[in-house]
């Protein structure tokens, strides 16, 4: 078990240039298994999860060398070998079942734990996949403790519906479409700025997509896939958390962001707490409209409602970030409500907000009410195994003058390197301890 402890209650200064978003850089080294070409990305964070794929490439002896310093990862695929019955996807992560659709394109089986998971957001079927595996050819059964996949032949183009819009079924999609010759079409797919990189990858392999950043694509397939170089972007996830610790904490942080026009939303989410983005030369900072006074919720113009954020598929307010609002919310005069319309688990940890002194109300498993403004003190809190939620409580911490605690804080690991590091150069006093 990983702990962080934290001795909060200073202002957060300086400069932090994030990594790069973990929802792009998985479904890209994904997708590199689909060429038999050398490959060269530029940008890749050191976080658990690429240590996870990159281990089982290795098993399967594809040749891989990562430069940790400068996050430079040369891959090759063409000795690759897959063997169903011996080899397993690592199922502590989401992202295996993009693992499939390359698998099926080179080896015509792919082999799925039954249990593949991320982080504990709820119920997060596997269905979609299925249905998409099945329209491009797959045959899909169900063995003891696995999800076997096979495909006969070569995967034949499809259209399809998804029945929400599902970031990573939209990308097995996109993977599938890749080598099957002729156009496939996807309607309701995702957009989020993670998907539109990992689009923006395909392309550059030579896979003709359009309408990147829409709800429609159209994936012309079946070619030959070459190699090259690809540069991520920043994390805007990781840009928001940093905005965020520096207006919690009445800092000054300013934050590298070469895509602020991924941020307008954003940008009204922060100043309904009484915080203005700043964008300029290819950074972004955030101040506190109210100085000194702290934050404050913003009051509606339409009487008897509440400061609302509502969270749902791209391009709504982002899901993962809403626990690092609720926190924002929690220390801001003045009462908000945030609607979690994706995941129906998501909002269960919020009890630990009271141990800090903080006064919330679960309407329902989807909505809560932050009463915010009130005195906070020092805690030690449990955190579930949802990266931003364990951010979400650290930022609180960091708020609040004396030593807290959060434990089980190891899924900041699975999305941010060097995240202690980062906040100490910030001036914030903390460091990781574990318990057996």
């Amino acid at each position: 078990m990983s702990n962080l402890i934290v001795h909060g209650g200073k202002p957060l200064n300086g400069r932090i240039v994030p990594s790069a978003n973990k929802n792009a850089v998985l479904p890209v080294l994904c997708a590199t298994l689909l060429t038999y070409a050398p490959l060269r990305l530029h940008g890749v964070p050191d976080i658990t999860d690429v240590r996870k794929i990159l281990d089982i490439f290795r098993t399967l002896g594809s040749e891989v060398a990562l430069d940790q310093a400068t996050g430079t990862l040369a891959l090759h695929h063409r000795e690759t070998r897959f063997d169903a019955a011996q080899h397993r996807l690592p199922e502590e992560m989401r992202s295996s079942i993009m693992l499939v659709p390359p698998l099926l394109a080179r080896f015509g089986v792919a082999r799925l734990e039954d249990n593949v998971k991320g982080c504990t957001l709820g119920v997060r079927e596997i269905d979609p996949h299925v249905d998409v595996f099945r329209r491009f050819g797959g045959e899909v059964e169900r063995t003891e403790g696995s999800l076997m996949v096979r495909c006969a032949g070569p995967l034949r183009p499809a259209d399809h519906w998804l029945d929400y819009a599902s970031v990573t079924t939209t990308e097995n999609f996109v993977l599938c479409a890749a080598t099957a010759a002729g156009t496939s079409t996807l309607t309701n797919a995702a957009s989020e700025p993670h998907v539109q990189e990992f689009c923006r990858f395909m392309a550059m392999l030579g896979v003709r997509i359009e309408g990147i950043g829409t709800s429609r694509l159209t994936v012309h397939g079946g070619g030959t896939l070459g190699g090259g170089e690809f540069r991520f972007d920043e994390d805007f996830h990781e840009i928001t958390t940093f905005l965020a610790l520096g207006a919690i904490t009445g800092g000054n942080v300013e934050v590298r962001n070469t895509a602020p026009e991924n941020f307008p939303l954003i940008d009204r989410s922060f100043a309904k707490f009484g915080v203005q983005i700043v964008h300029e030369n290819g950074w972004s900072r955030a101040i506190r409209l109210n100085g000194a006074h702290g934050l404050k919720v913003e009051t509606p113009f339409t009487s008897n409602v509440l400061t609302k954020i509502e969270a749902a598929p791209w391009p709504y307010f982002p899901a993962d970030l809403l626990p690092i609002f609720i926190a924002l919310g929690v220390r801001a005069q003045g009462n908000a409500m945030f609607w979690n319309k994706v995941y129906d688990g998501a909002l269960g940890w919020t009890g630990e907000l009271s141990k800090f002194g903080a006064h919330v109300f679960s309407s329902d498993p989807h909505r809560l009410i932050t009463f915010g403004g009130a005195p906070l003190t020092p805690a030690v809190v449990e955190s579930p195994y949802i990266i931003r939620v364990a951010i979400a409580l650290l930022m609180l911490a960091a708020s609040i003058e004396g030593r807290s605690e959060i434990r089980n804080a190891a899924p900041i690991r699975r999305a941010h390197p060097r995240f202690a590091e980062n906040l100490r150069s910030l001036g914030v006093q903390v460091e990781w301890t574990s318990e057996a």
